[in-house]
C-alpha cells in the first residue's frame, strides 16, 4: 500500500457511518433508561435502577470506547450521576479487545510507512496492554531502546462523537430529574479534553511537558516520546519497567513503601498543578505503575488541563479562607474559579465539600487521608451537599473546575487504598510557599512553548 499523505488519513474521517453505527448500539440502553427514568419521575412509577445501572454497565463495558472512559470519569464526579449508576461504571476498566494482527500490520503501515518493519529491531504484533481508545505494542528499536507503541483503535472519531451525543442525551435527561448541578459546562469541558485525547502528537508534546515539569522529581518517571515514530494514531515512548498498583498492594508491601508511592503520586499530580498550573486530568489506577526503586511511573498523558494563574491561585485562597473560616475569602476564590450566582447560602452548602476534600491539608501531622472507618463518609457529604444546592436552585460548576475535582477526588481514594500515612499539610506548604501568580504565568507559558503544547479553551 502506498503512503498516503498525512491531511488524506487523518483518522479515516469521523464518517456519518461510524456515528450511527455506534449510536445505534448505545442509544437503545441510554434511551430506554431515560424513559424509565422519566416514567418514575411524571407517573410515580417504581424503577429499579440499580438493574438499570448493571444492563448499562455491561453494554459499555462490551463497547469499550471513550463512552466507558466518559462513565469512568463521571462515576468520580459528584452528582453527575445517580449513585446506583456511579456504583457500577466505577466498576469498568479500560480492557478493551485486542485488535487483530492484520489490522495491527496496516495500521502500522498507513502511520509509518511500507517498510515500517525496518525501523524496528523487534515488534510484538500482540498487544502488551489495551486502554479505551487505543492499545500497546512492545517493541525495540535498531539502537537497542526499548519502546511502547500505543496504536489506537480504528474509527475513534466517530466512535467518540456518537458516544457524546449520547452522554448529552444522558445527562439532559438526569438534569430534568435533579437539576443540584447545572451540567452544562461539565459536558463542554469533557468533550474537548476527548476529542483532544484523539491527537496522539498533542500527547506527545503533554509527554514532553510533564518530562520537563517533573525533571527534580526522581521518584516520579517519565517516558520519553520518540520523534520520528510518533502520528495522530501513533504514539511511540519508551518502555517503563513497573508493577499495576493493585498487584503492588496484593503483595502487602510496608508502610514506608506505600508512604513512598503515595507521596511520589502526590508531588507527580500537585508539582505541575502549583508550579506550572497544569493537571493530570485522569487519575485512573491504570495510568500509573510502581517503579522498581519504590516510586512511580507515569503512564497516559491524554487528559491534561491547563488553568491560568488566577484559578490555582483561587485553590489557595479557598484553603485558606476554609482554615480562617472567612467567608468573604472564600466567595471570592469562587468567584475566581468561575462560579456564578454563589449566595451567602450556596457559599456554606459548597463549603461543606471544600472542608471535606481540605481537611487532610489542616493538620501538622502524620495522618491517613481519612481517619473515619466509614467507606461512605465522602458520598455521605457529597449527599448532604447535594440536598442543600438542589434545595438552593443548583450551581453551574465552570469547565475549570470539572478535572480539579475529578483529581482531588480519584488521588483521594487512591492515598485511601494505600493506606498512606504522611504529613500532607506539610507537603503542600511545600508547594505553595513561594506562589506567585505572575511567576507561575511565566513559567507556564515556556514550559508550554518548550514542549510545543497547543493552548486551549
Amino acid at each position: 500500500m502506498a503512503d498516503r499523505p498525512e491531511a488524506a488519513r487523518r483518522h479515516d474521517g469521523a464518517t456519518l457511518f461510524g456515528e450511527v453505527k455506534r449510536m445505534a448500539r448505545t442509544s437503545g440502553a441510554v434511551g430506554g433508561i431515560a424513559a424509565r427514568l422519566a416514567g418514575a419521575r411524571m407517573f410515580g412509577l417504581r424503577t429499579d435502577r440499580a438493574a438499570h445501572a448493571e444492563d448499562l454497565k455491561v453494554l459499555l463495558g462490551g463497547l469499550k470506547g471513550p463512552l466507558m472512559k466518559v462513565a469512568q470519569f463521571l462515576s468520580t464526579v459528584p452528582d453527575a450521576l445517580p449513585a446506583e449508576y456511579a456504583a457500577e461504571l466505577a466498576e469498568l476498566q479500560a480492557n478493551a479487545p485486542p485488535m487483530g494482527r492484520a489490522f495491527v500490520r496496516r495500521r502500522m503501515e498507513s502511520e509509518l510507512g511500507r517498510d515500517w518493519r525496518s525501523r524496528f529491531m523487534v515488534f510484538e504484533e500482540d498487544a502488551a496492554a489495551a486502554a479505551s481508545l487505543g492499545q500497546v505494542h512492545r517493541g525495540t528499536l535498531p539502537d537497542g531502546r526499548q519502546v511502547a507503541c500505543k496504536l489506537q483503535y480504528p474509527d475513534m472519531p466517530s466512535t467518540v462523537e456518537a458516544d457524546l451525543r449520547q452522554l448529552k442525551l444522558a445527562m439532559a435527561i438526569y438534569h430534568r430529574m435533579d437539576n443540584a448541578i447545572r451540567q452544562g459546562d461539565v459536558y463542554l469541558e469533557l468533550a474537548e479534553r476527548l476529542r483532544e485525547e484523539l491527537d496522539y502528537r498533542r500527547e506527545a508534546a503533554q509527554m514532553r511537558l510533564y518530562q520537563r515539569m517533573l525533571a527534580g522529581e526522581p521518584a516520579v518517571h517519565v517516558p520519553e516520546p520518540i520523534a520520528g515514530y510518533c502520528t495522530e494514531r501513533l504514539l511511540t515512548m519508551t518502555w517503563l519497567d513497573g508493577q499495576g498498583l493493585m498487584r503492588w498492594l496484593a503483595d502487602d508491601p510496608p508502610q514506608e513503601a506505600r508512604n513512598r508511592v503515595a507521596e511520589a503520586l502526590f508531588r507527580a499530580w500537585y508539582v505541575p498543578l502549583y508550579r506550572y498550573g497544569v493537571i493530570h486530568g485522569d487519575p485512573h489506577l491504570g495510568n500509573y505503575q510502581v517503579a522498581g526503586d519504590g516510586g512511580v511511573n507515569l503512564l497516559d498523558f491524554g487528559a491534561i488541563r491547563v488553568f491560568p494563574a488566577r484559578f490555582v491561585r483561587g485553590v489557595i485562597d479557598l484553603y485558606e479562607a476554609v482554615r480562617d473560616n472567612d467567608e468573604d475569602r472564600a466567595h471570592a476564590a469562587y468567584a475566581a474559579w468561575g462560579f456564578t450566582d454563589v449566595t451567602r447560602e450556596k457559599l456554606e452548602i459548597l463549603n461543606l465539600w471544600a472542608k471535606f476534600l481540605y481537611e487532610p491539608l489542616m493538620q501538622d501531622r502524620a495522618r491517613r487521608i481519612q481517619e473515619t472507618n466509614d467507606t461512605q463518609f465522602g458520598r455521605a457529604v457529597a449527599e448532604q451537599v447535594h440536598a442543600g444546592l438542589q434545595r438552593t436552585g443548583g450551581v453551574k460548576p465552570p469547565r475549570e473546575f470539572v478535572l480539579m475535582d475529578r483529581s482531588a477526588i480519584g488521588l483521594g481514594s487512591v492515598f485511601l487504598r494505600l493506606g498512606a500515612e504522611l504529613n500532607w499539610y506539610r507537603m503542600f506548604q511545600d508547594l505553595i510557599a513561594d506562589f506567585d501568580t505572575d511567576r507561575l504565568a511565566a513559567r507556564q507559558a515556556a514550559a508550554l512553548a518548550e514542549a510545543g503544547v497547543p493552548t486551549t479553551t
